[in-house]
């Protein structure tokens, strides 16, 4: 199958900012296989031992299938880009066609051995990495999945999984990608994962990735379904903790199914939100009865941590 590749370089005074608008696009037309490459801190010396060089461009890069209906995705893009301009982000749109097989390889370049928290560490799972005694370490291979925890929207998740997450809890992921939510609430002593994702691929590497570092069979499913879709099917299941790392719009039109799917007490970690839209996403959360724990920003990223 073939695919384009959609890069978006862009420049801006406040790269957190425009990392945030341009990625806002992509996600909001269902780009797939989205990375973020903004500048990031050096990796400490010897961290990886084999990490490459990151490159110097700043763009923001995903993928659609190359089928009649891009050129009308491609339009809607350039639409959005040429409208962020009032916002002094000027974006260069640049087009590659490559096969499946080349877009399952060729970002492995720039995906290092990351620490997320003082315990909580991502290995690539071609990449080495010498583990200390209290380290916490996630092998992960997120293929066209993605989902790296590198992006601010995802270590803040992994951070308040790892402040909230009981052992013993029941764990739900929506919108799993990689799976790697799902991987850090195993290690952390969740008893029973789910995850969901509407993305069939997603679903396939998730699985993979989370027995890949030893999760028993028994104690996880993934299933291709909306939220909606996995209550109605579940016999109302109940969860202790529920991750959404999603665009603010999807949290909102969610929230009364997260709270339904949620025991008395327990906890949802929202993430994917941008500076703009966290007070939406605040009166969504009182509006449904949750009460807001902790607040998270890291550049214009937030995520919240509220209580049922």
């Amino acid at each position: 199958m073939k695919w384009i590749h959609v890069k978006a370089l862009f420049e801006s005074d406040d790269i957190a900012f425009g990392e945030e608008m341009v990625s806002d696009i992509f996600f909001s037309l269902g780009l797939t296989g989205v990375v973020c490459q903004v500048p990031l801190e050096e990796p400490t010396e010897g961290f990886g031992s084999d990490a490459l060089p990151i490159p110097d461009e700043i763009y923001i890069s995903g993928y659609i299938p190359n089928t009649d209906s891009s050129i009308e995705t491609l339009k809607q893009i350039k639409k959005r880009a040429e409208e962020i301009k009032a916002s002094g982000i000027k974006v260069t749109i640049q087009t590659y066609i490559v096969d499946q097989e080349d877009w399952a390889e060729s970002w492995k370049s720039f995906f290092h051995v990351s620490r997320i928290t003082d315990r909580i560490v991502i290995k690539p799972a071609w990449r080495e990495f010498k583990q200390a005694a209290n380290d916490i370490v996630i092998e992960l291979d997120p293929g066209m999945a993605f989902g790296t925890g590198t992006h601010p929207t995802t270590s803040m998740c992994i951070s308040f999984i790892e402040r909230y997450l009981q052992s013993g809890d029941n764990f739900l992921d929506v919108g799993t990608g990689s799976g790697i939510l799902m991987i850090a609430a195993a290690k952390l002593g969740a008893s029973y994962l789910v995850g969901i994702d509407i993305d069939e691929v997603a679903i396939q590497v998730a699985s993979e990735n989370i027995i890949k570092n030893a999760i028993s069979s028994e104690r996880f499913e993934v299933k291709i379904a909306t939220l909606e879709q996995y209550i109605s099917k579940s016999d109302m299941f109940q969860f202790d903790l529920i991750s959404a790392n999603i665009i603010a719009e999807v949290l909102i039109d969610i929230m009364s199914e997260m709270k339904t799917s949620l025991k008395k007490d327990g906890i949802v970690i929202l993430s994917g939100i941008i500076k703009d839209r966290e007070q939406a996403v605040k009166e969504c959360l009182n509006h449904n009865g949750f009460a807001i724990l902790d607040v998270k920003n890291e550049g214009e990223w937030i995520a919240i941590a509220a209580k049922k």
